[in-house]
């Protein structure tokens, strides 16, 4: 292939490189999408898009695509495994915060797959699979991308969104700070109705208990558990049809199995890179920071930070802004990752997994108090949202 110096280069086709390729190419920057699988993955981990990143998706059309493809939830529950409902929060407190008062869930592959589709459409794109990096080296005039079998794709700039274990992240020499949880995480699919059976929950249920927390979710084609494996379980032993089904059979007894539909293990990370740029190349989603699920913000956190990256991207590749700007990506977004998308799914597994009784019979309390405020309620959406997190950053205007 032709080596040349003409364009960006997005390594990973997941949600938050297949994004930042499409807003490149529409805003006239030649790009190159490479992605390690040979296809599109039907990845269930994350299916959650909170308030303003819908907002944000606007401008592209993906906010259109989604709500064709999604579920609206517009409650979330705060549950204990015992005593049921602790506290309910209705994001339509937030009608005049956001266009979309409400959680939309829809699986991200569902989302990639549209952006697939957008990418085919613009002229000049390139989207590569079995491209798997190897390392880059980069210099003051670009970036050389080497691959698997020998080739080399040259550019001006580099974006790494290749996931946790960023293959560009590590050739920028870049750390990623922070600490693997010792526990897998367990992921079920079943289309098993529970709303039917459990009729006071929501769509979004966050169910705490000191032995078998889980997160019950409903997404279009079924609902979605995650809880957490025993650590003194190995991964493939977890996820075997026996453990689901006890795991599901705990949650909600019934005399029949059930039938899984999709089920995965996951090893679970708090972390952020110490730096989201070096030179020409730039870090985004799981590649700058890792998360556990508990909240969705991992994949909002990624897509936000392509909303951030590319706009200043596009104006310095067009000259109408100095190298200086590509500054502003890294004093934005680095911030929420430890302050935000850290900081409060931390909180939240720790309040779900909670094992002191008086810590227990406390956060269940505050949480009741939280609630029954209207004023706490509202500023506790705000901050589950991210609202809050995109108005300190100035992503977003204040109301």
């Amino acid at each position: 292939m032709k080596r040349r110096h003409d364009r960006v280069i997005v390594a990973g086709g997941g949600p938050v490189g297949s994004l930042a390729a499409l807003l490149l190419a529409r805003a006239g920057v030649p790009v190159t999408l490479l992605e390690r699988e040979a296809r599109l993955q039907l990845d269930y981990r994350a299916s959650t898009f909170h308030p303003p990143t819908l907002d944000l998706l606007e401008e592209c059309g993906a906010e259109a695509a989604l709500l064709r493809m999604g579920l609206k939830c517009t409650t979330s529950q705060f549950r204990d495994r015992t005593k049921g409902k602790i506290a309910e929060f209705d994001l339509g407190a937030l009608r005049r915060d956001t266009r979309h008062p409400y959680r939309l869930q829809c699986e991200q592959f569902k989302l990639v797959e549209w952006l697939y589709g957008e990418l085919r459409r613009v002229p000049g794109v390139e989207l590569l699979f079995k491209k798997n990096i190897t390392h880059a080296t980069a210099n003051e005039d670009g970036v050389a991308v080497h691959v698997e079998g020998g080739e080399v794709f040259d550019c001006d700039y580099l974006i790494g969104a290749d996931g946790g274990r960023s293959a560009v992240r590590k050739a920028a020499g870049i750390a990623f700070e922070g600490f693997t949880f010792p526990e897998h995480f367990l992921v079920a699919g079943t289309r098993y109705d529970f709303k039917r059976h459990m009729p006071d929950i929501c769509s979004v249920n966050y169910t705490a208990d000191p032995v078998e927390w889980y997160l019950l979710l409903e997404i279009p084609d079924m609902w979605r558990v995650i809880t957490a494996a025993d650590p003194a379980v190995e991964p493939s032993e977890a996820v075997q049809e026996s453990r689901l089904q006890a795991s599901l059979q705990n949650l909600l007894p019934r005399s029949e199995p059930y039938e899984i539909l999709v089920k995965g293990v996951y090893r679970v990370h708090q972390r952020v890179a110490a730096a989201y740029r070096s030179g020409r190349v730039f870090l985004a989603g799981d590649a700058a920071h890792l998360n556990n699920p508990l909240g969705g913000m991992g994949l909002n956190g990624g897509l936000q930070d392509v909303l951030s990256l590319v706009p200043r991207l596009v104006e310095v590749w067009k000259g109408k802004k100095p190298d200086a700007e590509l500054g502003g990506y890294e004093a934005q977004r680095r911030p929420e990752a430890i302050h935000a998308i850290n900081a409060i799914t931390a909180r939240n597994k720790k309040l779900m997994e909670e094992r002191d009784p008086a810590v227990r019979e406390r956060n269940l309390r505050q949480m009741t108090e939280i609630a029954s405020d209207p004023r706490r309620a509202y500023d506790y959406m705000l901050e589950a949202s991210m609202i809050t997190s995109l108005r300190r950053c100035g992503m977003l205007l204040p109301t």
